[in-house]
């Protein structure tokens, strides 16, 4: 199984949507908030299902601050990550998606990539396609593939 993972659009969808459709179909799209709005837009025009959660620029309660699903008996916590302080540490990060049996921690916020093993869970932040922070200034986002095994890369936008 092949899943995106996006965070962070802030309204600017074209490059990510340009990006998706140059790759091998994915079989689901991950938006981890800010601007659950573009996640909507992304997976109609994609016609790729879509999970999302909201980030703490996105208003109302259509989407939970978090989810636990599971995918390939993998189990995937999601959140933006503004209510874990995930600016300062991954610690309270880490702990969640402990206590929810998670193999996978999926987060944004920061719009910095990141790609670790932090204890036994991956954690994994797809950056922004949008508005990059950090030394590269790279605008990234991520691709998951769950099979027997998990591997988890940053893919950047040329």
């Amino acid at each position: 199984m092949k899943v995106v993972v996006i965070s962070d659009t802030h309204g600017n969808n074209k490059e990510i949507i340009d990006a998706i459709m140059s790759m091998e179909k994915p079989d689901m799209l991950i938006h981890l908030g800010d601007y659950t709005k573009d996640a909507k837009e992304i997976s109609n025009i994609l016609g790729i299902p879509i999970t999302i959660v909201r980030g703490n620029c996105d208003f109302g309660f259509e989407y939970n601050n978090s989810e636990l699903i599971e995918l390939n008996g993998k189990k995937l916590f999601l959140t933006h990550g503004h209510i874990y302080d995930v600016k300062f540490t991954l610690d309270k990060l880490y702990h969640k998606a402990l206590e929810m049996g998670a193999d996978i921690a999926l987060f944004g916020h920061t719009h910095m990539p990141m790609n670790i093993e932090y204890g036994d869970i991956l954690i994994f932040n797809p950056g922004s396609p949008s508005m990059p922070h950090g030394g590269s200034r790279a605008k990234t986002f991520g691709l998951i593939e769950i099979g027997e095994q998990v591997s988890a890369e940053i893919l950047t936008i040329p």
